[in-house]
């Protein structure tokens, strides 16, 4: 039985009861929202799992918290902005759906909807995010490194790194604002099974400091005599 956590974003006191009642049947978490700022503290406080989005809201657009979301920032929100979103709404032509696809949602169901499609689909969503996250996806604030791919984007342009940059910048990635120090960097990373006195680290972590250099946030610093954080915490 599934036992995954969902928010129901919906203004429609009917709908998201009906969602509300069938979904927890089926075995999911569910919590449910009215309106979009009420939403945005339920997904600050409660991290779901996957969200299902209403567009039309009482307070505010749903595609406007859709943006929000795709563009907050790990580390200073809380707000994990790779959370799968399925829109359900009534809004139901070709270019509506293209433009909730393209503004980020997972996928796109129009009403009036067959609940059984809507469980195929949250489940299926929500095996491709399980996969994302096995393979270690991860993203910090406009950074995005993908390491079945080893591909990396700032900003959704893409960053061209060698193997040794890339394995790098995805070991700082892995806890952001932790020190890593020089002597594990170059163990894990290189293979020095003992400290060795060489600048290669610090030649790459220059280097990937410059390539990065194009956000507001500030990558790859040094922790002066320590070793390296990917960033710190804003």
């Amino acid at each position: 039985m599934d036992s995954k956590s969902l928010l129901v974003l919906e203004d429609d006191e009917a709908t998201a009861a009906f969602l509300a009642d069938n979904l927890t049947a089926d075995g999911f978490r569910v919590a449910t929202a009215g309106g979009a700022g009420e939403g945005w503290r339920a997904i600050e406080l409660r991290h779901p799992e996957l969200l299902v989005l209403d567009l039309g809201l009482a307070d505010g657009s749903g595609l406007e918290l859709l943006d929000r979301l795709r563009s907050a920032d790990r580390i200073a929100s809380r707000v994990d902005p790779g959370l799968p979103v399925i829109v359900v709404s009534g809004r139901a032509s070709e270019v509506d759906r293209v433009r909730g696809l393209a503004r980020g949602a997972d996928d796109y169901l129009a009403k009036p909807f067959s609940y059984p499609e809507l469980v195929a689909r949250i489940r299926a969503v929500l095996r491709r995010a399980d996969g994302r996250r096995a393979h270690g996806a991860l993203r910090v604030g406009e950074l995005a490194i993908d390491p079945v791919t080893r591909s990396v984007s700032l900003a959704g342009e893409p960053v061209h790194l060698s193997n040794k940059e890339f394995t790098l910048l995805q070991k700082l990635a892995s806890e952001p604002t932790r020190v890593f120090l020089k002597e594990d960097l170059l163990r894990e990373v290189w293979g020095f099974a003992v400290p060795a006195a060489t600048r290669t680290l610090d030649a790459h972590a220059c280097r990937l400091r410059r390539k990065l250099s194009g956000s507001p946030r500030p990558f790859v610093i040094t922790v002066r005599g320590v070793g390296y954080r990917l960033t710190e915490e804003l």
